[in-house]
């Protein structure tokens, strides 16, 4: 591994009405639910991670034990909306709560096979609506009053467009330093790459 500066892009979006005022359309021709995981345990949460993320080099949670991710999981309000293609898991948006009213969407894209399908803007656009309406969800949290999220240099190449015409401004930008070697793909050792 090498470390290599990496562009982060912090984005937040300060109310509701910087969504689009209609919701995204699903894709014409697509068997698409985008549903709630109510129930989801630490093997599908790591699953979704590793099949999404592992293209991009997120690295960060591979080391993580069944603790961990049942800690992260069942941390108040913290949500995980899966969109589903025909039966089968296409991607994903994980929010969640900090105490301050501000909601994070921690993680959010697709599996390879269903990127440039039209699915990305319709799953974003169904997660920040979710966000924006968490406390009704869970009583105890405070009402949403900003939703952030961060990308980098090493996400996809339509992730900051996405965010930005989904109504997020941009608050900060940094440069960091970060290790990164070959893209792990859904699973470590796999070599997968979209390209």
């Amino acid at each position: 591994m090498t470390l290599t500066p990496v562009t982060v892009w912090h984005l937040e979006q300060a109310s509701a009405a910087a969504l689009p005022a209609e919701p995204v359309p699903a894709p014409a021709g697509l068997d698409l639910d985008v549903v709630r995981a109510e129930a989801i345990g630490p093997e599908f949460a790591r699953f979704l991670y590793t099949a999404v993320g592992g293209v991009w080099n997120w690295v960060d949670r591979l080391g993580w034990s069944y603790a961990d991710w049942e800690k992260w999981l069942g941390a108040p309000g913290t949500e995980t909306w899966v969109a589903w293609v025909s039966g089968s898991p296409a991607g994903y948006v994980q929010l969640a709560p900090h105490g301050d009213g501000a909601v994070e969407v921690v993680y959010f894209g697709l599996l390879p096979a269903f990127i440039g399908r039209g699915l990305g803007g319709h799953l974003l656009d169904r997660g920040l609506r979710r966000a924006w309406d968490l406390a009704e969800r869970h009583p105890a949290l405070p009402a949403t009053r900003t939703v952030i999220v961060e990308t980098c240099s090493l996400d996809g190449p339509a992730a900051l467009a996405n965010y930005r015409a989904r109504g997020f401004t941009l608050a900060r930008t940094e440069t960091v330093e970060k290790a990164v070697g070959e893209a792990p793909g859904p699973w470590p050792g796999s070599g997968f790459s979209l390209g």
